[in-house]
């Protein structure tokens, strides 16, 4: 059963619209807060080498918008702590970025951040400065189910806002201490709350790129990043090959490689081509047709389930495959204690190493893990 809680809940403050409103709304509530936010990467830190921006602003856990919740905090008399995690982002987070798409893996930083920093780091300050439980401005519901005796997390109102794909890895201790306080909003009504608060970041735009690379360009910010660990790029370079072990190009490393991708091939002929997978072991680079893109197999690891303990069997599902798939109807079937094969009932396109795998019955959350 879920434990009693006190009055005081840590509220996790980005500098965005999302969080800012989550603390007018709690304190609307009642409830005593303490705004937290989290400064993980230094913007200016690799600013105006090559290829990279001489200045940055305007990103996710920028200053800027340390700032922002500074001020917010501020206007609602909250107190407000920075907690300075750089050193614990860039070992958990940015190195393995950069390694994976080194191995020729495609990363997702947002759930590495979410499932390994985060939260565990909110949860452990805020009972710190005693508060037991975080409120976040994820778009994403869960509640307790006595039935099963465990926490459910579920997608939210707003399916175009839908974040439930970067929380898979949450626990059941970390579900059972957080709020979601925006899950049953649309990010219209979000904004119509904090403008009738009185927020002035009402209509602050969302940040869409990854927060520690200024432009976009992961390419120019892995050159850039091991220019400053004083790192070579390793040698990848080989070749292009088709299905058929045909060599049709080469190229200059698997990093520059995501399966799906089209554009910087270097080829030409009669049909597009496509990445259809990246060989890190001989360098090699699979290119074919888009039909050649669809697979109805793979396998996940590091696997963490919510809705069951562990799925028994082969289990119906309908799993997502990337921040923008629409989740497809799958089965599910564990192979070994940490590895899952997934088979669609439809095949679908670019299933990419990497990614994250999550797997769905109607709004609630299964479980999920990574595509290898």
């Amino acid at each position: 059963m879920p434990s009693a809680h006190n009055n005081t809940v840590a509220v996790a403050m980005s500098g965005g619209v999302d969080s800012s409103t989550v603390a007018a709304m709690l304190k609307d509530q009642g409830l005593d807060l303490i705004g937290l936010t989290l400064q993980l990467w230094n913007q200016r830190r690799l600013a105006g080498k090559e290829g990279m921006p001489e200045q940055v602003q305007g990103r996710c856990c920028s200053i800027d918008d340390v700032y922002d919740a500074r001020r917010v905090a501020e206007a609602l008399g909250l107190p407000y702590y920075v907690v300075n995690e750089q050193a614990r982002f860039e070992r958990d987070v940015v190195r393995p970025f950069v390694d994976e798409y080194l191995a020729g893996r495609t990363p997702i930083p947002c759930s590495l951040c979410n499932n390994h920093l985060k939260f565990d780091q909110l949860l452990l300050t805020a009972r710190q400065i005693g508060a037991d439980r975080i409120a976040t401005g994820h778009y994403a519901r869960n509640e307790y189910d006595p039935a099963r005796g465990r926490w459910i997390l579920k997608r939210p109102a707003d399916r175009s806002k839908d974040q439930t794909y970067f929380l898979f890895g949450l626990t059941q201790e970390q579900l059972s201490r957080t709020l979601f306080p925006l899950g049953n909003h649309t990010k219209p009504e979000v904004r119509a709350l904090a403008a009738e608060h009185g927020l002035a970041l009402a209509q602050k735009p969302d940040s869409q790129e990854i927060c520690f690379i200024p432009g976009g360009d992961y390419k120019q910010f892995l050159d850039a990043y091991l220019e400053e660990q004083d790192e070579a790029l390793p040698e990848s370079a080989g070749a292009l090959v088709t299905t058929r072990g045909e060599t049709v190009g080469q190229h200059a490393g698997i990093h520059n490689f995501t399966v799906g991708q089209r554009k910087g091939l270097g080829l030409s002929g009669p049909n597009p081509l496509y990445v259809l997978a990246i060989h890190p072991d001989s360098h090699q680079v699979t290119v074919g047709t888009e039909p050649e893109l669809y697979r109805r197999t793979f396998r996940a690891n590091r696997l963490n389930w919510i809705s069951v303990d562990r799925p028994e069997g082969t289990l119906r599902v309908e799993a997502k495959i990337r921040h923008r798939h629409e989740p497809a109807a799958a089965s599910i079937c564990l192979v070994e204690d940490e590895i899952v094969e997934v088979t669609f009932d439809e095949p679908q396109r670019a299933v990419t190493p990497g990614q994250s795998a999550v797997f769905y019955q109607g709004d609630e959350v299964v479980g999920g893990g990574w595509i290898q």
